[in-house]
């Protein structure tokens, strides 16, 4: 193997590595598929550092996401330190959060995502949804009721 292919090896590994790290309130769905990933830069020494994008400033579980991104990338082989900064631009929007996650967040959670201004559907039956509440569990969700079976809906939102 040449020393190229060793630092690509090396750059999956640790994309991998992020990559393995859920959403402390959603398990089983990636920070990565989240859009939490901005970047992973690795120097020549085994330095890694990952940049991260927090969907919104205070979120009580950014320290946590931090701790486990660095415990994850520190056991790659070759990896010799490991920093995680949250990023301040770009600035997360629901926009980021793959179709993989959304339809996880959708049939795990009953959580919906909101892209531009228009309200979500309903996860369950995919009606229209109305705003209940722009205050959810957390600062990133709102509350919307279904207008077809009456669901509570959580909506993921920027």
């Amino acid at each position: 193997m040449t020393g190229i292919d060793l630092a690509e090896s090396l750059d999956v590994q640790v994309h991998a590595a992020v990559r393995s790290i859920d959403d402390p309130e959603y398990p089983g769905v990636s920070i990565v598929e989240l859009g939490l990933l901005e970047t992973v830069d690795i120097s020549a020494n085994g330095r890694v550092t990952v940049g991260l994008i927090p969907t919104f400033s205070g979120c009580p579980a950014l320290s946590m996401i931090a701790a486990d991104v660095k415990a994850a990338v520190a056991k790659v082989v070759g990896v010799d330190a490991v920093e995680v900064h949250w990023l301040r631009a770009p600035v997360w929007t629901a926009n980021r959060i793959s179709g993989e996650a959304r339809t996880a967040l959708a049939d795990r959670f009953t959580v919906a995502v909101q892209l531009g201004k228009s309200a979500p559907t309903c996860p369950l039956c995919g009606s229209a949804t109305t705003e209940q509440s722009m205050f959810g569990p957390s600062r990133c969700r709102s509350v919307n009721t279904c207008s077809t079976c009456g669901e509570t809906v959580e909506v993921m939102r920027a």
